[in-house]
């Protein structure tokens, strides 16, 4: 099994510290499972190369692509890093790869399905709450808001029974949601949470929060547990046909 982790140049240089990679160890994968990449690595790998791939969260979505300019200032992109990964994501959905995406990651998958995003919550949307609780003298690990589970038929049901509380880690958020994907939670405050794949696909799931700064927490746990559980079910399934065709 491999599984590609698409982080910024930021997480990757953490290694093995990275939250991500060891939420991913959590919940089950070994060291030699994971491949961490970033848009450097383009030319060098490709989507039919893994089992399943987590977009990690990171810098914002260029605005060009849901057909806006950037309006504020708050608002920094990476488009190296945008094309690398709309290009694995592309990949990945043609392969029928598991996918998992994490705040940048879910904003990119639903641009990529035609959605668009709040380029910034305080001055397009006025929330609630503080979404960016870092800005509120918080730590990233900890619980700001409840997240409420709005479709009972959902992949984000498995780990979330009704709602859960989570942390905020993001100054942006989904605004029209992209075709061919499902919202399966929101917050108090009516932003979409959790975004899925509303057809017939093995695994895509896209949370707006961190779940990999919350793995103490069995639900949080348990979505990167059926993330891999996915993802090694893939692998199993390509050796036993592999051994087939010989």
């Amino acid at each position: 099994m491999r599984i590609a982790l698409s982080l910024s140049e930021k997480d990757r240089a953490k290694g093995e510290q990275s939250p991500y990679y060891r939420a991913l160890l959590a919940a089950g994968a070994a060291p030699e499972e994971i491949d961490m990449l970033t848009a450097q690595d383009v030319g060098r790998v490709r989507g039919e190369d893994f089992d399943g791939i987590l977009f990690a969260g990171g810098e914002d979505v260029d605005p060009s692509f849901y057909g806006e300019e950037k309006k504020y200032e708050s608002v920094m992109v990476n488009r190296a890093r945008d094309d690398f990964e709309q290009n694995l994501l592309r990949k990945a959905w043609d392969q029928r790869l598991p996918i998992l995406g994490i705040c940048r990651g879910a904003q990119l998958i639903n641009v990529d399905f035609g959605g668009t995003l709040y380029q910034d919550l305080a001055q397009d949307f006025v929330p609630e709450f503080e979404h960016q609780q870092v800005e509120a003298g918080k730590g990233r690990s900890d619980l700001t808001h409840t997240v409420t589970v709005t479709e009972p038929d959902s992949l984000l049901h498995h780990a979330v029974q009704g709602s859960c509380r989570v942390n905020s880690l993001h100054h942006q958020a989904i605004k029209h949601v992209g075709r061919g994907l499902k919202v399966s939670a929101h917050s108090e405050d009516g932003l979409v949470e959790a975004v899925e794949a509303a057809g017939d696909y093995p695994f895509l799931l896209a949370v707006q929060w961190h779940p990999e700064e919350l793995t103490e927490y069995s639900e949080q746990l348990k979505i990167f547990r059926e993330f891999v559980d996915k993802c090694r079910q893939g692998d199993q399934k390509s050796e036993a046909g592999s051994q087939k065709a010989e």
